[in-house]
């Protein structure tokens, strides 16, 4: 059974600074992809952030500049580092995984991702 715990979130003010880790069990192969989403109250769920396993990346256009995702292959563990906080990134952050194939890479899709965590909040403050 494949299971995601987040862990990292926290509150924060503006222009701060948090690091979301995730990690990951249940399944193991070496062609996989993870990747970040976030919900804010009222908001449906968007993608933040994914990583392929060659170590290539996308970024929504909201956090580019901002935010980076990193992986480790060995451990099974994906992070996002945010930096220059703002009180609109507030939200629940997903990590998120899927290992079979995707056609159509990168995806910020939701649909594209089979493995989901229980989210950790990030609060941001003005």
């Amino acid at each position: 059974q494949a299971q995601l715990v987040e862990s990292g979130g926290g509150s924060v003010q503006a222009g701060g600074s948090l690091r979301l880790s995730c990690a990951a069990s249940g399944y193991t192969s070496t062609s996989n992809y993870m990747a970040w989403f976030r919900q804010a109250p009222g908001k449906e769920r968007e993608g933040v952030a994914a990583i392929k396993s060659d170590g290539s990346t996308t970024y929504a256009d909201s956090v580019k500049g901002r935010f980076t995702i990193s992986k480790d292959n060995a451990k099974n563990t994906v992070s996002l580092q945010m930096n220059s906080l703002t009180p609109e990134d507030t939200a629940m952050y997903f990590c998120a995984a899927v290992v079979r194939y995707l056609r159509y890479w990168p995806s910020l899709r939701e649909v594209d991702y089979d493995y989901w965590g229980l989210g950790t909040q990030v609060t941001v403050s003005s």
